[in-house]
C-alpha cells in the first residue's frame, strides 16, 4: 500500500465540502492553490457530471478530463449519451440517469467512478496543493465506487459525516491495495447477516493496481462517537472533524431529551458538547467546525491542527451557488436580515438542516406548497426490507401515497422537502417538469450573519483568497 506524504503536514484550514456542487472544483482549486485544503464535494456528483455535459461543457474542462482518465471507453460512453453540443434547450429537461440501488448496474457504477475523477482531477490540475474529497455517510450506495474514482485521480483526504462511517477506513486499505471492498448497506428490517445488503467493487473490473491512500477524517460531534472510530473501530479514522450545532447543511440531532424552542427548531444544550481533551488523547490530528470563521487561533490553543470553514467558502465568486443566491444573501447580510432556520422536518433523513430564509426558495411556503412532490434522484432514500424479503426504496419526501404504500410512516411525511432536487437548482442545475422549474433550498450555517467581514470595501463579493487572508489574519 502507497503511503501518504501528508500524514504530518496537515493544513491548517479545511475548505468545507458542501453539496450539492457548491464545494466545486473551481473553489477547491482556488483554496488548494492557496496552500490550504481544497475539498470537491462527491454528494450527487454523478448527477452533476451528466447535467453539467448537457449544457454544453463550458470551457471544454470536463473534455479535458476525460481525455485523462485511464478507462477512456467509460469515458466515451458518457460523452456520448449526455454531451449537447452548445448546450440543450431551456425549455428541454435534463435527462435521466441512473438512481442509486444497492443492485444498480454496472452504467451507474462506471459514472460514479468518472465523476468522482473528473471533480478531483480539475481540482488537482496545475499545482502542487492538498485536495480532499467531502461524502456523506447517510448516502452510502455510491460511497465505494466514490472512493475509487478519486482515488484514481489522487485524492489526499476523504472527509465524511451524517452518520457513523467506520467501514471507510478499510474500504480505503482495500482500494489502495488493489482488492475488493464491500460496503453494508443499511436496510431497515433486514437481519443481520444478509448478503444481498453489500455494494462490492473490485479494482481489477477497471485497473487494478495499488493506489495511493488518502487520509481520512470523520466528522463527528460527540465525544462518544469519536472514542468509538478512534478506539474500538477494527480499523481507526486517522483524524477528525468535530462539528458543532451551528454548521450548515446536517446537523446531529441533540442529545437527550428532544426539544424544541419558540421557532420550532432543537434545543442544543451542554451535552452537545464535545469534550476536547478527550480527543487530545486520542493522538488524532482534529479540526474544529461550525461557526469558527474567526477562531483558528482558539481552536488551535485547544489542540487543534485548525478549523473547518464551510459558509464563508459557500459565498466567495469561486463556488458553485447560484450567483443570483450568493448575491441575495450577500444583500441580507448587510442589511442585516438574514435568517437561518434549523429545521427538524426538511430532511426525509430525519436529521435537522440548517435553511436560509429566502423567498422564491423551499423554506418559502408558497413555493413548497406549489412544487409537486417526486423523487427522482433517490440519494436520501431509505432501502427497506419488503414483506416478500426482497429489498425496496422509500423516501418521506415522495409523493405522499407511494411512500404510505411502501409502509412509511405518515407522520414522516410532513415538512419533508427534496433536497437532492432543491439543492441541485441551488447550484443552478434545476430540472424542468412540465414547463415548472424545481426552486432551490440554501442551507448556510449560523455565522452567514458575519459574511460582511470577507468583503473588500467598496465590493459586493470577494473570493477564497479573501477567507484564507482573513482566516490566517
Amino acid at each position: 500500500m502507497t503511503q501518504n506524504r501528508l500524514d504530518v503536514n496537515h493544513p491548517p484550514i479545511i475548505q468545507g465540502g458542501m453539496g450539492v456542487a457548491i464545494s466545486n472544483w473551481t473553489l477547491a482549486r482556488a483554496v488548494a492553490i492557496e496552500g490550504q485544503m481544497g475539498v470537491v464535494s462527491g454528494t450527487g456528483i454523478d448527477t452533476v457530471l451528466t447535467r453539467r455535459l448537457q449544457l454544453g461543457d463550458i470551457g471544454g474542462h470536463i473534455r479535458r478530463a476525460f481525455d485523462h482518465f485511464p478507462i477512456p471507453e467509460i469515458a466515451e460512453q458518457v460523452w456520448e449519451r449526455y454531451f449537447v453540443a452548445g448546450g440543450k434547450d431551456p425549455d428541454v429537461p435534463f435527462k435521466s440517469k441512473p438512481v442509486p440501488g444497492i443492485k444498480a448496474p454496472k452504467a451507474f457504477t462506471d459514472l460514479v467512478i468518472l465523476a468522482n475523477y473528473v471533480e478531483v482531477f480539475l481540482a488537482k490540475e496545475g499545482h502542487p496543493g492538498v485536495v480532499g474529497l467531502n461524502l456523506l455517510e447517510k448516502i452510502q450506495i455510491p460511497n465505494v465506487a466514490s472512493l475509487y474514482g478519486a482515488m484514481l485521480a489522487g485524492v489526499d483526504y476523504v472527509i465524511m459525516g451524517a452518520g457513523i462511517p467506520r467501514a471507510i477506513p478499510k474500504i480505503l486499505d482495500h482500494l489502495s491495495a488493489g482488492t475488493p471492498a464491500e460496503m453494508e448497506i443499511n436496510v431497515t428490517g433486514s437481519e443481520a447477516g444478509a448478503t444481498d445488503t453489500r455494494v462490492r467493487l473490485d479494482p481489477s473490473d477497471y485497473l487494478g493496481g495499488e493506489l495511493k491512500r488518502p487520509n481520512f477524517l470523520a466528522v463527528v460531534s460527540s465525544t462518544m462517537l469519536g472514542q468509538l472510530l478512534a478506539k474500538r473501530a477494527e480499523r481507526p479514522v486517522d483524524g477528525f472533524v468535530i462539528e458543532g450545532a451551528t454548521a450548515g447543511g446536517h446537523n446531529a440531532p441533540p442529545r437527550g431529551q428532544y426539544e424544541l424552542n419558540e421557532r420550532g427548531e432543537p434545543i442544543y444544550t451542554e451535552k452537545d458538547q464535545p469534550d476536547l481533551a478527550k480527543f487530545r488523547e486520542y493522538g488524532l490530528p482534529f479540526w474544529m467546525a461550525g461557526s469558527y470563521a474567526s477562531r483558528l487561533r482558539e481552536a488551535q490553543a485547544e489542540g487543534a491542527v485548525g478549523v473547518q470553514v464551510g459558509t464563508a467558502f459557500a459565498y466567495c465568486e469561486e463556488s458553485g451557488l447560484r450567483p443570483d443566491l450568493r448575491a441575495q444573501v450577500i444583500q441580507q447580510v448587510r442589511a442585516g436580515t438574514v435568517d437561518v432556520f434549523t429545521d427538524p422536518l426538511a430532511s426525509p433523513t430525519g436529521f435537522p438542516f440548517k435553511v436560509v430564509q429566502q423567498a422564491g426558495t423551499m423554506s418559502d411556503p408558497a413555493a413548497y406548497g406549489e412544487r409537486t412532490r417526486i423523487c427522482d434522484l433517490g440519494y436520501l432514500r431509505e432501502a427497506y426490507r419488503t414483506p416478500d424479503g426482497k429489498i425496496g426504496y422509500r423516501c418521506a419526501s415522495e409523493p405522499d401515497e407511494d411512500y404510505i404504500e411502501k409502509g412509511g410512516d405518515v407522520a414522516e411525511l410532513s415538512g419533508r422537502k427534496c433536497l437532492c432536487n432543491g439543492l441541485m437548482a441551488t447550484a443552478g442545475m434545476p430540472q424542468l417538469r412540465k414547463g415548472v422549474i424545481e426552486p432551490p433550498i440554501i442551507t448556510s450555517g449560523d455565522d452567514v450573519v458575519n459574511l460582511g467581514r470577507f468583503l473588500p470595501e467598496g465590493k459586493d463579493s470577494y473570493t477564497a483568497a479573501d477567507v484564507i487572508a482573513k482566516l490566517l489574519a
